[in-house]
């Protein structure tokens, strides 16, 4: 799985990296502010690290890995259980997001899993950002309250409830909700990528 020594560079490796380090950081108890802390990188970093944003050399990994404390060939070793629970509660749902958007994950570890399912609130005017996403897989979602702007690619629409989306999610991509109120989505992605 891995085309070099020194870079962890495919996507199923980068995924596999990033569920299995969010699992032990959360096994110990750390944020990913304090593990970033105890680590000496940026929390930004973690975070896309777990989220397969971004690919990242052996020896950066080491370095993540020593705030925890772990050696490359435990955290490898380390097989996290599969979660069994099959019904959530409203309140069983794991909050993922942060500032105006709010993304609520049905399950907490979702090593193993081959699906990620969300429940989105977005604020009025929130946005993913300006740098559009992108990350291998697929992702569908359909709008339950308010109106928002989905732009894939060169091409944007404003969806409304009950209007839905479906795509690659390699194609460059954006989420913005409308000035004018907050906006609900149901979403999932394929593989887990969040």
């Amino acid at each position: 799985m891995i085309n070099t020594l020194n870079t962890l560079n495919t996507n199923d490796f980068s995924r596999d990296v990033g569920l299995r380090l969010r699992a032990i950081r959360e096994a110990h108890g750390y944020s990913q502010r304090e593990l970033a802390k105890r680590a000496g990188v940026t929390n930004g970093f973690i975070s896309q690290l777990e989220a397969a944003k971004i690919n990242t050399s052996l020896s950066a990994l080491k370095r993540v890995l020593d705030g925890i404390p772990i050696g490359l060939s435990e955290f490898f070793a380390y097989e996290p259980e599969r979660q069994e629970q099959v019904f959530f509660g409203v309140d069983e749902l794991t909050e993922i997001g942060k500032g105006n958007i709010s993304y609520r994950q049905v399950g907490n570890s979702l090593f193993g899993h081959e699906l990620q399912m969300l429940y989105e609130v977005y604020e009025a005017g929130a946005d993913t950002g300006r740098v559009m996403l992108s990350h291998e897989g697929e992702e569908a979602g359909i709008v339950i309250e308010g109106r928002l702007e989905v732009t894939v690619g060169e091409q944007r629409k404003v969806l409304g409830p009950g209007d839905a989306y479906l795509f690659k999610s390699s194609i460059p991509h954006r989420f913005k909700a409308l000035r004018n109120g907050r906006c609900v989505v149901v979403s999932a992605c394929t593989p887990p990528t969040f």
